[in-house]
């Protein structure tokens, strides 16, 4: 039931924010050029790695330039980019990613694979049990506000209580977050 709902929710996205996608990717084209995605390696479920994809906010080859994450103000970050991540439009093209099934609307972040020293293995082997999502509970209730232990008992919080109802109670907080009721 998870997956149709996934697929179904993601057509139909894609499909009404088709002329989204469109302008974020001529913004990105006439600021920075090409590549106007990004990919990127994450972890996904049972640990099995794919590529992520998210329209690129930063300028080229930033992960030469610095670490996997990125702090305010950080340098790499375009102009464009800073709106794009201020409202959550980067994340658009991983649609794509759940029509592939590599992710679902609903779970935790994917984490990229440097990150896996930062877990326990039994907590690595939960977080990997569900499918990682675009958004999930951590992104829901805290946005980016959540500090890396707040993140880790959500998302350990989320894998095991993971159900359909649930997906839905997240997708509208999420919502309700990016339209501004309750947003950081």
């Amino acid at each position: 039931m998870k997956r149709a709902l996934d697929v179904v929710v993601a057509l139909l996205a894609l499909a009404l924010l088709s002329p989204v996608l469109a302008l974020v990717a001529l913004a990105v084209l006439i600021e920075s050029g090409r590549p106007v995605l990004f990919r990127q390696q994450r972890v996904g479920l049972a640990g099995r790695q794919f590529g992520m994809y998210k329209f690129r906010s930063m300028v080229h080859d930033a992960a030469a330039i610095g670490p996997y994450f990125t702090s305010d103000n950080d340098p790499r970050i375009t102009r464009v980019g800073r709106f794009i991540r201020r409202t959550s439009l980067d994340e658009l093209p991983q649609l794509f990613n759940v029509i592939a099934g590599d992710m679902s609307l609903v779970g935790p972040r994917p984490d990229v694979p440097a990150q896996r020293g930062l877990y326990t293995d039994a907590q690595w082997a939960q977080r990997c049990s569900v499918r990682p999502g675009i958004t999930g509970l951590a992104q829901a209730m805290l946005r980016s506000s959540a500090t890396p232990e707040e993140r880790l008992a959500l998302d350990l919080r989320y894998a095991s209580e993971h159900s359909v109802w649930l997906d839905l109670r997240i997708m509208a907080r999420t919502l309700g977050r990016l339209t501004g009721k309750g947003a950081n």
